[in-house]
């Protein structure tokens, strides 16, 4: 694996539970607002495995579980064997994904090697490419994983950051539909920082992602703001 980024103790990665988030190198994506800049780019410093499963040893009675996140993990071509050292030593993994490797996701379900999956939904299906950051997608890729999801009997959750630039509410009506029958979805806060590949993007105002939540009642049991 390689692992560029750790975060001992985290509250927020996994609702409900205090766990370690390791960061993964490279994405398949080029989204101008990513918060991870260098590990997408892959200029990120690789941290060793020993030194996650060290800490974890030593936090065995304090901590649920690892969010695996990134970049985009389902890159990393030993996912599974590390989510099974985490799984062995009796912790929970999340995953954190773009839904473009849907098989990998599917596998990663089927053994058991991981409890949460938290899908990044980018856009409405006509401006995915460009929010994303790549000039060719394939879209039925993001579909295939997040049909897979709503019936894999496992937790997960759809999300979305939001701003200026990149959403309309019209862009709101056509994820609420790409998220019907969903468990969860979220609207999340952009926030500008060192490590965002681009700048000067504008977030969405509280009120203004207050409305646009409203379009997925009825479509989503459960949703909500986060970082606002």
């Amino acid at each position: 694996m390689e692992i560029c980024g750790f975060e001992k103790f985290s509250m927020v990665d996994w609702d409900g539970k205090i766990v370690c988030t390791v960061f993964t190198q490279g994405c398949n994506f080029r989204c101008p607002f990513c918060h991870n800049g260098t590990l997408a780019t892959g200029r990120a410093l690789a941290i060793s495995e020993e030194e996650v499963f060290d800490y974890l040893t030593a936090r065995k009675n304090f901590i649920d579980g690892v969010c695996v996140s990134g970049g985009e993990p389902t890159l990393q071509p030993d996912l599974a064997e590390f989510c099974k050292k985490i799984k062995s030593r009796g912790f929970k993994v999340k995953l954190d994904t773009n839904g473009l490797k849907p098989d990998v996701v599917k596998n990663l379900v089927a053994e058991n090697l991981v409890d949460y999956v938290a899908m990044d939904v980018k856009n409405s299906p006509a401006k995915y490419a460009s929010t994303a950051g790549v000039k060719k997608l394939d879209f039925a890729k993001i579909q295939e994983t997040a049909n897979f999801l709503k019936t894999a009997g496992i937790g997960y959750e759809f999300r979305t950051t939001i701003m200026s630039e990149f959403h309309t509410e019209n862009d709101m009506k056509q994820i609420a539909l790409f998220v019907d029958g969903a468990d969860k979805y979220f609207l999340q806060r952009y926030k500008d920082g060192d490590e965002c590949l681009s700048h000067g993007y504008t977030e969405v105002p509280k009120d203004t992602a207050k409305e646009w939540l409203k379009l997925f009642d009825g479509k989503v049991k459960t949703t909500g703001l986060r970082g606002y």
